[in-house]
């Protein structure tokens, strides 16, 4: 399922690699891209993928999301 939400505190093209190590870190996650101008990330997760996983594994890594 696809999906996409908004990432905070990104300023850099490095940010934008640690949101998507982050994100790729998680089992079952794929294709996941990350836009530095717009603040968004987008991914296929699977139903048994839950959002809190999502968002833990980025704020672990020092950005705030808005689901």
């Amino acid at each position: 399922m696809k999906t996409k939400i908004k990432v905070t505190g990104m300023s850099c093209e490095h940010c934008v690699k640690r949101v998507i190590k982050a994100i790729e870190s998680i089992a079952g996650i794929k294709d996941v891209q990350v836009d530095l101008k717009s603040g968004e990330a987008t991914f296929d997760k699977p139903e048994t993928v839950s959002m809190e996983e999502i968002v833990k594994a980025i704020k672990e890594v020092g950005y705030g999301v808005e689901v």
